[in-house]
């Protein structure tokens, strides 16, 4: 983490963060669910999903599981966040009002970041980690570009991330993927497999950047 590090901890060298954006709470109940048989151990609850506060309340509870409340677009967000349970708070854009909401809230924030304006405030505001999106559009050159003058972060790739991109990223400096629609697409069903494999791919691409 970088210099802001909150005093909760989170696990973020498993790799993999799987986001939960579902159309419907049982749907997020059923992805989540899923996600933990797999052995997920980082789940972040959008606000997009209807229930999000009160699956993280339901999830926040299990053992070695850290839950977390993603698209926090405001500050009402991050303390509902942090009354249901949420560890950490991440958005998609480098909010002042979120950051410091979180700070203040003792959670670890994660703030998206997509130019060298948002890292450097981002930082300057507080965050503990950045989150690097949409990754895809973006891309591992421009990430080595743009981190260059901020040593000491941990970046988080989200949004387009894919089995074949994950050496790319990790050998541009991320320690970590965002996961959605890559681990529950192909629904329930789907899940362990894909979660596997990212872990698989991840692991493989640390061992060849070493």
């Amino acid at each position: 983490m970088g210099k802001n590090s909150s005093a909760v901890k989170l696990p973020i060298d498993s790799g993999l963060v799987a986001i939960i954006r579902s159309k419907t709470e049982n749907e997020g109940r059923e992805f989540a669910q899923a996600l933990v048989e797999a052995g997920v151990t980082i789940i972040e609850f959008t606000t997009t999903t209807p229930g999000a506060f009160k699956l993280i309340e339901e999830f926040a509870g299990k053992p070695g599981l850290h839950v977390g409340l993603g698209t926090a677009m405001n500050k009402k967000h991050v303390a509902k966040g942090k009354a249901a349970g949420a560890q950490f708070v991440i958005s998609p854009h480098t909010s002042k009002e979120v950051i410091r909401a979180t700070k203040k809230a003792g959670l670890i924030s994660i703030p998206g970041v997509a130019t060298p304006t948002d890292v450097a405030n981002a930082i300057n505001f507080g965050a503990d980690m950045l989150k690097f999106f949409p990754a895809s559009s973006l891309t591992p050159g421009y990430l080595k570009s743009v981190r260059d003058p901020f040593p000491g972060q941990t970046w988080l790739a989200t949004g387009g991330v894919t089995l074949e991109s994950v050496e790319p990223w990790i050998k541009a400096g991320v320690t970590a993927f965002g996961l959605g629609g890559p681990l529950t697409s192909g629904g329930i069903g789907e899940i362990a497999k894909r979660a596997a494999d990212f872990r698989n791919a991840i692991n493989q691409a640390r061992g060849a950047k070493a």
